[in-house]
């Protein structure tokens, strides 16, 4: 049996970074990990606290932590190496060997990945995130010209979350329709989005898992019941179909890969990177 692992995520900044690529390792391992993410190490005296917990964890569980670090300053990297644990340090795997490659030194400059950075692009993902609330859930639909894409499916099946990450990873201007009874009763493209088809693209799920998100929200009402699910998707289904509308499934996939696909599908153009 393996022993629980603890696992340390330390960054100068949000610790994002570190966390991502860290988790993206890990995911290929069966072991059960408590996971300790530290942001804002970006000095000497918080280097040195940081280290003394990360030894307090390998005196009382007598094994050895994991570290992934992706702090910039040397001489923060240098103190944080003194801990009692399995260091990997991001900075040194990547940027040293990217600096020989380029033949020119790295900014060592912090927060660049997750900082405000430069403004402009600042500004374009807050513009893009208003956007996604402003025109969330068929709310308005006056905008839907300034739309990347428009996200349609029957209700809860992704479509807010996956506007809004869209909006805050790539500065994607996306807005969303919910496809009511009414709309599903005609088998007809609402007359709304007629001007937008070329934005569209649909979002759909197995009937048995909408069901078991809608319980959650409206326990045994006609609107989380089987039956209402599985009219629902047939339907919204059949419209994409019939209107050559792309779609994904959500039920087993996560809002990034749906993102992706919808990416990469519709040919959205990101405003960031």
């Amino acid at each position: 049996m393996t022993t629980k692992r603890t696992v340390f995520f330390i960054s100068d900044r949000t610790g994002i970074t570190a966390e991502t690529l860290g988790h993206s390792l890990l995911t290929q391992f069966d072991i059960e990990l408590e996971q300790v993410t530290l942001p804002f190490v970006d000095d000497v005296h918080r280097a040195k606290k940081t280290v003394e917990q990360i030894n307090q964890v390998a005196t009382e569980t007598g094994v050895s932590p994991i570290v992934f670090s992706t702090v910039v300053n040397a001489e923060v990297r240098d103190h944080l190496r003194q801990c009692h644990a399995t260091f990997f340090d991001f900075f040194d795997t990547f940027i040293a060997p990217l600096e020989r490659e380029l033949g020119v030194p790295s900014s060592h400059a912090i927060g660049q990945a997750h900082g405000r950075g430069d403004d402009r692009l600042y500004d374009v993902r807050i513009d893009a995130m208003n956007f996604a609330l402003n025109n969330d859930d068929g709310v308005s639909t006056r905008h839907y010209k300034d739309a990347d894409v428009v996200i349609v499916g029957v209700s809860r099946t992704g479509k807010t979350p996956v506007s809004i990450y869209l909006a805050l990873q790539y500065g994607i201007y996306a807005a969303n329709y919910p496809l009511t009874d009414e709309d599903l009763m005609d088998g007809r493209l609402p007359s709304c989005l007629g001007p937008y088809r070329k934005k569209l693209y649909g979002l759909s799920i197995q009937a048995e898992r909408l069901r078991e998100i809608r319980q959650e929200r409206r326990p045994n009402s006609q609107y989380a019941s089987l039956q209402q699910c599985q009219m629902e998707v047939a339907r919204a289904e059949g419209l994409f179909r019939r209107e050559a509308i792309p779609y994904a499934n959500s039920t087993t996939v996560s809002i990034e890969e749906i993102a992706s696909t919808m990416i990469v599908e519709a040919k959205l153009r990101r405003r960031l990177y």
